[in-house]
């Protein structure tokens, strides 16, 4: 990949970390403004539902900002863009739709296939 395209790829993934941060901050500033004195069970129980899917979603994002920094570091290593299970490079169409891709389609696509045997047995 050349440089014009990888600092592409830098901008793109530091535009999305810093968005995922943002994000965070207000997240988390919501849930502890959200201490009301509920007394109705059935609000409660909504508010603890709400509260537990806005965790799992904050969880998720968590893993997130850790993939695009690993991407980050690939970028500044020279690996960026490389399949880590064949050595190939990873179509730009694919780093467009998923830009901390780490596998190419066919390595990944066989990785969802062995996975998917080994829940089925």
């Amino acid at each position: 990949m050349d440089q014009e395209r990888l600092e592409f790829f830098r901008t793109l993934l530091k535009e999305r970390l810093t968005a995922l941060l943002e994000g965070a901050g207000a997240t988390i500033g919501n849930l502890t403004e959200e201490r009301e004195a509920l007394t109705d069970t059935i609000d409660i129980a909504s508010m603890e539902s709400n509260r537990d899917f806005t965790l799992r979603l904050q969880d998720r994002e968590r893993r997130l900002v850790v993939k695009i920094r690993e991407a980050l570091k690939r970028v500044d290593d020279g690996e960026y863009g490389i399949c880590v299970a064949c050595g190939e490079d990873i179509a730009e169409r694919r780093l467009m739709a998923r830009p901390v891709a780490t596998h190419c389609i066919d390595c990944k696509t066989e990785a969802e296939q062995l996975e998917r045997k080994r829940r089925a047995f």
